[in-house]
């Protein structure tokens, strides 16, 4: 696949884990396509940290307003009976545990379900973001990225870049798998049947508990 038709692989199978009805936050760079597949029959609830409820599809060229954008400073839309709100009430929102599932891309993420997505050292960052705020009060942490980085596994025993938050990650999607994190470590639900299971084995330094994993959907 080319690397925007993994992007959206990622984020469709990422929409098929909304319910009905959740407050879902969509970090910046790959989730934020989760919305554009969200299925027709469920209502999801789409927050972005920077004060919106009720994003929809990105918009087309013509329809774009430069005032209403995602916590990226991407241009979106909001639909009927969407809102904003100051960066206090949002954030209120977050640490109060209202959001059911949020939704981050990450650097690494490890067998603990610990993740490191906010810096790389020595490289210049425009801050931190909302993301150690939504990984401890979402009810549920999925990770949406790519499986490797030029070829060096992303899933690994344990984190080496600078910590996000220890332990918080329920689910792991990525271009070869969905992987769920558990106590007792890292289950493979689903693999691409692009991939064998040896090649995603290779390509995930963390150990993977392998037990009779479904085939992705690849449409």
């Amino acid at each position: 696949m080319e690397k925007h038709e993994i992007k959206n692989f990622i984020a469709k199978r990422v929409a098929r884990e909304l319910s009905d009805g959740d407050l879902v936050n969509l970090g910046i760079g790959l989730p934020t396509l989760v919305g554009n597949f969200l299925p027709k029959d469920v209502h999801i609830n789409l927050q972005s940290e920077n004060g919106l409820i009720g994003l929809g599809p990105a918009p087309e060229e013509n329809d774009i307003d430069p005032d209403i954008t995602n916590a990226g400073g991407q241009p979106v839309t909001l639909l009927p009976g969407g809102m904003y709100f100051g960066s206090a009430i949002s954030f209120g929102i977050i640490r109060g545990g209202h959001v059911d599932v949020t939704v981050l891309g990450s650097l690494q993420v490890d067998e603990t379900g610990s993740l490191a997505n906010w810096i790389i050292p020595g490289k210049m960052v425009p801050g931190m973001g909302g993301a150690m705020d939504l990984v401890t009060g979402a009810k549920k942490v999925i990770i949406a990225m790519t499986h490797t980085n030029r070829g060096k596994p992303k899933i690994l025993k344990r984190c080496t870049l600078p910590l996000t938050a220890l332990n918080q990650v329920n689910m792991i999607i990525t271009e070869m798998g969905v992987i769920e994190v558990k106590d007792d470590g890292l289950h493979l639900l689903e693999y691409n049947p692009e991939y064998t299971i040896a090649e995603i084995v290779a390509a995930t330094e963390a150990t993977l508990i392998i037990n009779n994993p479904k085939q992705m959907e690849l449409e």
